[in-house]
């Protein structure tokens, strides 16, 4: 059983709603972007995702992971950890990375858990607090890599409305909201005023049945749901009371649709806007960091380094 902890240095209370920026500062560190792809490079997705233990179990879409094609997870996971000052120069902004593999995932809730392998923690955490304490109108904020946007983005909005058995399957419960969500944002955090995540963001809206643009309406699983399907995984929490709350030290966290495809909200025959996923596999749209090459290049390097790890073995060996 894995027993979800809570990160160090948590032990002031805050009495206030915290402002997107003192949110922002207290997670975004905990907030990772997630790269999946081919043995070839040729095909991939990217996306963003949540550590939510510290020895690195990182929650985040199935989508992202998952190949469409095959129904399985990417050969090669790339998981790109926040710098201390994100500048826009993608070359420094994921300097920092590492491998990932899928310990499990949910294609009907949309929902994977990968673990960080190889730098050693401990990583700073997002705790998953209770969505049920949510309510249409209530504050949020998600952090993510949205597409055309820049690395670690933070959108605000609210919560617009709820779902219960979201496009007919069985017990996934989401959140709408208005708060800005683009491809790039699937399996990133959906956040309240406490700085927890309460939902993961996984579907938007954006053309209606006879084409025309929807905007603001975007749909994040409730952190329940995750936090059941978790439990299902092994994984159990510790919760945190509220007054344990810390907002002065950044550094000392705390604890589907398919890619693409079109979804009706419900059965109804009427016409029904599309739904997707806000990630979906490689495209020619731009992106300011440029998903296409990273993954490209991500695949070069690791190709270079196997071989020429085969060559030192085959020298070590005499042959």
């Amino acid at each position: 059983m894995i027993i979800l902890g809570l990160g160090p240095g948590l032990g002031l209370a805050a009495d206030h709603d915290l402002t997107p920026r003192e949110i922002y500062e207290l997670d975004s560190p905990a907030v990772v972007m997630i790269i999946g792809y081919s043995n070839s490079g040729q095909r991939g997705s990217g996306g963003t995702g949540s550590i939510i233990q510290q020895d690195g179990l990182v929650l985040t879409n199935a989508h992202v992971v998952i190949e469409d094609q095959t129904g399985k997870p990417y050969p090669r996971l790339t998981i790109y950890l926040k710098p201390d000052r994100v500048s826009g120069d993608p070359k420094a902004d994921l300097s920092r990375s590492a491998k990932g593999r899928v310990v499990a995932f949910s294609q009907p809730l949309d929902l994977a858990l990968l673990k960080l392998d190889g730098p050693p923690g401990p990583f700073p955490v997002l705790e998953l607090d209770d969505s049920d304490r949510i309510e249409i109108g209530d504050r949020v904020v998600a952090i993510g890599h949205p597409e055309q946007g820049g690395l670690w983005t933070l959108t605000t909005g609210t919560i617009s409305a709820q779902f219960e058995n979201f496009n007919a399957t069985k017990g996934k419960s989401v959140f709408q909201t208005e708060t800005g969500l683009n491809r790039g944002n699937s399996g990133g955090p959906l956040l309240d005023t406490d700085g927890r995540m309460v939902g993961i963001n996984t579907a938007i809206a954006r053309v209606s049945s006879d084409g025309l643009p929807i905007t603001s309406i975007s749909f994040s699983l409730k952190s329940n749901v995750a936090k059941s399907w978790l439990r299902d995984q092994g994984v159990s929490f510790q919760e945190m009371p509220a007054s344990n709350r810390s907002t002065s030290n950044t550094s000392a966290s705390r604890s589907t649709p398919l890619p693409g495809e079109p979804t009706a909200l419900s059965e109804n025959p009427s016409p029904a806007p599309k739904v997707v996923s806000p990630s979906s596999p490689l495209s020619a749209s731009s992106r300011p960091y440029n998903l296409d090459r990273l993954i490209s290049e991500r695949s070069r390097a690791e190709a270079d380094l196997e071989d020429m790890i085969k060559e030192m073995r085959g020298k070590f060996s005499g042959r």
